[in-house]
């Protein structure tokens, strides 16, 4: 059986072009290649719709579209994406054919035009007796995501990462006795899901590792179905053991920078002891990304900005905050005005100043400062020497006994100023450490801090 599977979809008024360009490119190619029923594996949406939304309105036509040439399943998907109830309205869109949602753990069984729902998790062993004697097309063992808060507030926060897990692979294992059954009945069987597989890769090449995810490849091949039907991850992605077949088709368009992988959904060949499944790509928007360990190279990016036609654009660097204002922001989104989006994501690195160990124990500024000396292995008498004249004399003062220094002859004692008692006048001596240059130009010191250590 020929089975169209979508995933992913994120309808959103932000995301409106990409995901209805690409769904409607999927929708009309599956029913062109005359796929037999059509798989939604969740995340329709991609938070929250009104009714009166465009991308609601967009999304509805869509799956009406896809009604009218096969059935669909549509599953639920991740809380925050698919509120509760929202995939409720799209099974009122069937037309020619049906729009079953799967919102429950259950089993569902294709067979002579319409869907046939066991009461609970899986089929007993009256249904089971039914559903072979009627033969359908497929039995569909539906598992969508499961809310994690109710979980751990029934198990505990501190077991819920792997005890749902072990929950789900108990699932699994028990629709896997129904499932080997079926297929002994010559019925194929067909998983779907949403969620995370252990070790699978994200749509950024980051490794998926942890004891918090759904589910680990033993425990979906030991639900013993053909073929496994899988979203959440945005990468398309597959696993095989015995004929036997997992696989994420991926997001349905590209939402997000630096995303790798093409972008499309699967046709599946499914019978009742292999599957196999072919990407068929959707026409995806390009994103550009481009990083600079420092200032960016602006001869770099004006060649990237005449290649880039019409592709998304991110540019990224990082630079010291004293040097912030050497990048001419504007010059770059000059460059790329013409692409459909361009973002521009600076990392300003912050100048960081420690502290001398001890300095805030000192209860005076010289001792501070003799401290901080110590600290740094500078000599502290020029220092010192310096912090007195500016707290015991005026500017006019400092400034009197320079130029006395300049007119001293040299190799006399390092300058020094000293406030005398009497009220009516300073007596000042200063001596000059350097004598002019032979050439008469100024000292070098002259050109640099006067009281820098």
């Amino acid at each position: 059986m020929k089975i169209a599977h979508f995933s992913d979809l994120h309808y959103s008024p932000e995301r409106l072009d990409e995901a209805d360009r690409c769904f409607g490119f999927a929708v009309d190619d599956a029913i062109a290649r005359n796929a037999r029923v059509a798989v939604v594996s969740g995340d329709s949406t991609d938070h929250r719709l009104d009714a009166h939304s465009p991308a609601l309105g967009a999304l509805a036509r869509q799956i009406h579209r896809l009604a009218a040439a096969m059935p669909v399943i549509m599953l639920q998907g991740t809380f925050s994406h698919e509120p509760p109830g929202t995939l409720d309205i799209f099974a009122l869109m069937g037309s020619t054919n049906e729009v079953f949602v799967a919102d429950r753990i259950q089993q569902v069984a294709f067979g002579h035009g319409r869907f046939i729902a066991s009461a609970g998790a899986v089929f007993s062993a009256d249904e089971l007796a039914h559903v072979i004697e009627m033969h359908p097309d497929a039995v569909f063992t539906c598992l969508p995501t499961i809310n994690k808060g109710q979980f751990a507030a029934s198990v505990g926060a501190l077991a819920a990462a792997t005890d749902l897990g072990d929950v789900l692979g108990t699932y699994l294992a028990a629709s896997g006795s129904v499932n080997a059954q079926l297929r002994e009945a010559a019925i194929a069987t067909v998983g779907i899901s949403h969620g995370t597989v252990v070790g699978c890769e994200t749509e950024h090449g980051v490794t998926m590792a942890g004891f918090d995810h759904e589910f680990s490849l033993s425990a979906l091949f030991d639900a013993q179905c053909s073929a496994f039907l899988l979203g959440h991850i945005h990468k398309h992605q597959s696993w095989e053991s015995g004929g036997r077949r997992i696989a994420y088709p991926g997001s349905i368009g590209r939402f997000h920078y630096g995303e790798q992988g093409e972008k499309g959904y699967l046709l599946w060949e499914v019978d009742t002891d292999a599957a196999s499944a072919d990407l068929m790509p959707t026409p995806s928007r390009r994103m550009l990304c481009v990083d600079f360990d420092g200032s960016p190279d602006m001869e770099r990016l004006a060649a990237l900005a005449a290649d880039s036609g019409d592709a998304f654009v991110r540019i990224r660097w990082q630079i010291d905050e004293e040097h912030r204002q050497s990048v001419d922001r504007a010059a770059i989104e000059a460059m790329f005005a013409h692409a459909p989006g361009v973002k521009i994501e600076p990392r300003i690195l912050p100048i960081v100043r420690s502290r001398a160990q001890g300095i805030s124990l000192e209860t005076s500024v010289d001792a501070k400062l003799a401290r901080w000396c110590e600290l740094t292995d500078v000599a502290s008498s020029p220092l010192l020497e310096r912090l007195q004249m500016l707290e015991t004399a005026d500017a006019s003062e400092i400034a009197e006994a320079v130029l006395a220094g300049l007119e001293s002859p040299s190799g006399a004692a390092p300058l020094s100023l000293v406030v005398g008692a009497a009220a009516d006048a300073d007596v000042v001596e200063a001596q000059p450490s350097v004598s002019p240059s032979v050439d008469g130009s100024s000292p070098d010191w002259l050109e640099g801090d006067l009281f820098a250590a």
